[in-house]
């Protein structure tokens, strides 16, 4: 497969290869986590809009609706990328994204703005997805891990500032002015998009037809270890959501910090976003599977301990041994997102889009359920979230020990690196 692009001057800046390229799929992936992160600090105001308990779990559920939103829509975005291509995804799915940003906004109760954010999910699903094989059409083997780490690098350091961000625009409006910004995004993003060529080949588009999609789902649940991958990155989401959705509720009811979240959460975030770019850094030179063996191994041990010290202090740690031990935790579980994803998308060239979508869609429904059930178990405690950790990493583990490449001392050529592993626009 060859990516296309547009031959006019105004659209080669970004073209495949280039950093506007790269970063203006960073910001499509970017609007996900800003929809996310921007709720977070605007939890305590919902409450009091919503005659909520304080410190009540219900809005958490903000979190989770958006997140099978976004994860039911990736596989009919990816059906429709791989039909009508890359660009026209992308802007239908922030056409909806902003809609969805304005009904939860004017949600007259919590359910409806539990619905509303499940829209909101939805539309954020076709640049997400869009994003990825647009990816996968310019890049192959370690170069595209290398640029997936790149853009998840910036979807990671969204969630820094996010919370800051939103706890400065709550200082001077309602928490409906931070849902408002969200939808500003959505429209600056969008004209970004017009920049991009399109990465989809015409003689790569594959029919709309239920038959076909049937068929094409098929094939990719059936090349050989795709299904491990999909139960290690479900695994890995599950835990993250959880984290993602109960970090205020657990700064706040187990340390009492909860005017610190902003700073705890932004810290954090990058940690992640600083692992990210690492991996992008050494993926290329490590090789993607021996990296991935590596730090499986290191994490295996930092759950161990994060158990362990929760098991010793009956789920109260000093706060900032906690946050030590949780911060190399998040390090190791952000190098090993992308590139367990990059791994997956290795054989699926000829199905990006169908490919993207299900490596994002069954993890992210089926974490968001697991994110879900582990926030339902929340006692005040990090014990729940500590052992959930621990618990996700060694299934994560295995699943990747099952399709083989764990066991390999060196990355076969699976996909040509070079001259190939970025593709020159045609």
């Amino acid at each position: 497969m060859t990516a296309t692009t547009d031959q006019s001057p105004a659209r080669a800046r970004l073209a495949p290869g280039s950093r506007g390229f790269i970063l203006t799929l960073a910001m499509c992936m970017a609007v996900t986590a800003l929809a996310i992160d921007t709720a977070l600090p605007a939890f305590p105001d919902i409450r009091d809009d919503f005659a909520l308990a304080e410190g009540a779990t219900e809005v958490t559920r903000l979190i989770t609706f958006f997140l099978l939103g976004n994860s039911l829509g990736l596989l009919p975005a990816g059906l429709l990328a791989d039909r009508f291509g890359r660009r026209a995804v992308m802007w239908g799915g922030l056409a909806l994204y902003v809609v969805g940003a304005v009904g939860t906004i004017l949600a007259p109760s919590l359910g409806v703005m539990f619905l509303a954010r499940f829209v909101w999910g939805l539309g954020s699903a076709g640049p997400r997805v869009a994003a990825m094989a647009m990816v996968r059409d310019a890049y192959a083997g370690e170069q595209m891990a290398k640029q997936m780490s790149f853009i998840m690098a910036v979807f990671i350091l969204v969630p820094a500032f996010a919370p800051l961000l939103a706890s400065g625009i709550l200082l001077i409006g309602p928490w409906e002015l931070v849902f408002g910004f969200c939808a500003v995004m959505g429209l600056v993003v969008a004209m970004f998009v017009g920049r991009l060529p399109e990465t989809l080949d015409p003689d790569d588009r594959r029919p709309l037809a239920v038959g076909d999609a049937w068929a094409g789902c098929r094939s990719v649940l059936a090349t050989p270890g795709t299904i491990a991958y999909l139960v290690s990155l479900t695994a890995m989401f599950g835990v993250f959501i959880s984290y993602l959705a109960s970090s205020e509720v657990v700064l706040d009811q187990v340390f009492d910090l909860g005017e610190w979240f902003p700073a705890y959460f932004g810290g954090l975030a990058l940690v992640m976003g600083a692992a990210m770019w690492l991996n992008g850094r050494i993926v290329v030179r490590v090789g993607l599977d021996r990296l991935m063996r590596i730090v499986f191994t290191v994490n295996l041990g930092v759950a161990g301990a994060m158990t362990a010290l929760a098991l010793a202090t009956d789920g109260t740690p000093p706060f900032w041994l906690f946050v030590v031990v949780q911060a190399a935790m998040l390090f190791g579980h952000q190098m090993l997102i992308p590139n367990l994803n990059a791994a997956a998308m290795r054989p699926l060239s000829h199905m990006a889009g169908i490919g993207a979508a299900i490596l994002g869609m069954v993890p992210g429904v089926f974490g968001a359920i697991l994110g879900g059930l582990i926030d339902d178990r929340f006692d005040g405690t990090v014990t729940p979230l500590s052992v959930a950790f621990a618990v996700s990493t060694v299934v994560a583990f295995g699943a990747w020990a099952l399709t083989g490449r764990g066991s390999r001392t060196s990355d076969p050529a699976v996909l040509p690196a070079a001259p190939d592993a970025h593709r020159p626009a045609r």
